[in-house]
């Protein structure tokens, strides 16, 4: 697997440099292979100083079966909100219109012309609080 954030000037990109999830940086490259794929994006927007956003990386991004999972269905872009304001604005929007509510970690998948069909922000490893489990979700779409 190419470590596509190992040169990332982003703090936030590079903490999840070494997950075992194929990342890709928001680029029309990512989107080709999406297409190439004719698999759906996995998009998740989070900032470096962000609680949920480590617990998040922690509990399923380090998770080799879900890695693996994430890597052979989606291709998974990783954005710093603090970076690119753009994108978390527009898919921030997007949240809350389908939500009610939004926060971080933010997750969107979207198909790969970049048209969210489901978001959301925190989901845990296991079903809790109401919430379906990050494989459920993953799994469900």
């Amino acid at each position: 697997m190419v470590n596509r954030l190992s040169d990332s000037t982003s703090p936030y990109l590079l903490q999840h440099a070494d997950n075992p999830v194929d990342w890709w940086e928001w680029s029309e490259a990512a989107f080709d292979e999406a297409r190439r794929r004719d698999v759906p994006i996995f998009l998740s927007i989070g900032y470096s100083a962000c609680h949920w956003c480590h617990v998040m990386a922690h509990e399923s991004f380090e998770d080799q079966a879900i890695a693996d999972y994430l890597n052979a269905n989606f291709v998974s872009i990783k954005v710093d909100r603090e970076e690119r304001p753009d994108i978390d604005s527009v898919y921030m929007g997007v949240t809350v219109a389908m939500t009610g509510h939004g926060g971080w970690p933010m997750t969107v998948i979207l198909d790969h012309e970049a048209h969210p069909f489901y978001a959301g922000t925190y989901f845990p490893p296991t079903p809790r609080h109401g919430l379906p489990s990050f494989p459920q979700l993953l799994s469900a779409v």
